[in-house]
Order: structure tokens, then sequence, then C-alpha cells
């Protein structure tokens, strides 16, 4: 796929602050938002974490702030929405990308190999993690008379699949939160949608192409055919393009959207 392009200064003005701004998804999303003007409140649990995201963010020109988080503390969830609003004076989008992965195992197994801890956890995180952020944003925007929020889901919503339980239903979970929560907002002007990505070009997608190819003895280029042909498109998206959904559902460009799921696969599933 060609390169992003979109309106400069889409979202000048605009403070965004995105959870789960570690590796992967929840960095390059931080990085498209302030690409197209945003100024970034940063949560992860990692501090280090967090302090190269934000240098990156800094040398765009963009101010920046972050906090240590652990979205299943809403104290946690308190104190970075407060310090956005105190260092960066507004909060106009909440990215909801923190989650914790699925365990692998079948349900059954997941009883009986002392794992069955993973389906609280998953809710925990995926479901209840995802509202103390929203609980929290939702205040400074009530107040400022408009945001969005954008909750990260899953393909694993839409095509069922086993060994993926705790992950996928506390997903799904998230997705009828989500509906509701844009009936309760939506007099207030905040817009609250989710994102479904498929696959995704970025380091997780990249180790399974390689391991399926040592296993199945054919290479790479063999595997990553096999993968995006299953695409409409017949490409795995990547981080940013996933990224650049974000940025429009950020922007006034998608003010009249608000409680959708939008697949954002290449067209795995239509």
């Amino acid at each position: 796929m060609a390169d992003l392009q979109s309106e400069p200064g889409l979202l000048s003005g605009r403070v965004a602050l995105v959870s789960g701004a570690g590796p992967g998804l929840g960095r390059v999303a931080a990085i498209e938002l302030a690409r197209h003007g945003a100024d970034i409140s940063l949560g992860a649990r990692s501090s280090e974490t967090l302090a190269a995201v934000a240098t990156e963010i800094e040398a765009m020109g963009r101010r920046v702030t972050w906090r240590p988080t652990d979205i299943t503390s809403a104290e946690d969830c308190r104190a970075l929405v407060e310090q956005t609003v105190t260092e960066l004076g507004r909060l106009d989008t909440l990215v909801n990308n923190a989650f914790l992965g699925g365990s692998g195992n079948l349900f059954a197994d997941t009883f009986t190999s002392n794992e069955d801890d993973i389906w609280h956890r998953s809710m925990d995180t995926n479901l209840f993690g995802s509202l103390n952020m929203a609980r929290a944003a939702i205040e400074p925007m009530k107040r400022q008379g408009e945001g969005s929020i954008v909750m990260v889901g899953t393909m694993a919503v839409r095509e069922v699949k086993p060994n993926q339980g705790p992950y996928a239903i506390s997903k799904a979970a998230l997705l009828q939160a989500t509906r509701t929560l844009s009936t309760e907002l939506g007099r207030d002007g905040i817009r609250v949608n989710m994102v479904l990505p498929g696959y995704i070009r970025g380091a997780a997608v990249n180790a399974w192409i390689h391991r399926q190819a040592e296993e199945r003895g054919v290479s790479v280029e063999e595997v990553e055919a096999d993968l995006a042909s299953t695409t409409a498109l017949g490409s795995i998206p990547t981080e940013a393009e996933i990224s650049g959904t974000i940025v429009w559902l950020a922007s006034d460009l998608a003010r009249p959207v608000t409680g959708q799921a939008i697949d954002v696969n290449a067209g795995q599933w239509m």
C-alpha cells in the first residue's frame, strides 16, 4: 500500500491520549496523531518505553506528557488524565490501545492448568481497564462539549477461533460497551467508536510468519503471500495504516460517526 497521506494539521490544537503506548500499534498511533498536529499524552507500564516514544514525538515539534499507568487501576487512569489536562490544557481524543492477549489454550485447559486467572485478568484489562480510562477521560471532554474515544478491538470478535477465548470474549464485551457509551455520551458531543484490526504488519506478525516458514519448510515470502491472499486487497495493513483510521476518527472528518466498529483489515472478512 502507498504511504498514508492526509491533510497537514488535521488535528492541530488537539490533544490525544494513547494508552498502551509501547512498541507496536500504540507507539505508531501516537506518532501518527502527532504527525497530523496533535499534542500527545502517553500511558503504559514501562517508564523506559514511554520516555523513548516521548522523545520521538518531541522531535516532531509536538508537546508531550507521559506517566506510567496500569489501566486496571482507576486511580492511575485518573492521574494520567489529570496530568494531561494540567500540562497540555485539554483532552480531545482517547485511544484505548492497552490490552492483554490470550493464553493460547482451549477453554477446558485454562481450568485444568491453573490458568483460569487469565479470564479474570483479560476482563480486568481489556474491558474494565478500558472503561477506567474512558471514565476518567469523559469529564474533561464533557466540559469541552466534545471528544472522541477510540477503542482498539480485534479480528477475534469477527472470526471465532479456538484458543482465543479470554481475549476474544473480553474484546467482544468492549465492543458492546463501545455501542452503549456512544448512546449515553452522544448528547455531550462525545463520539465512541472501535477499530477492529486483522493481521497487522509489525513485529508480532513478522515473527509468526518466520515461525510458520520454518515449521512448514517453505520460504518467508510464500507464507507472506499466503497470508496476504486471504484479504481482498492482497496485502497486510501496517501499523501506520491502521493508525490512519484512528487519526480519522479523532478528526472532525468523522464528526457524524459514533457507535461504529470499523474493520481495518484490507478486506479479510466481508
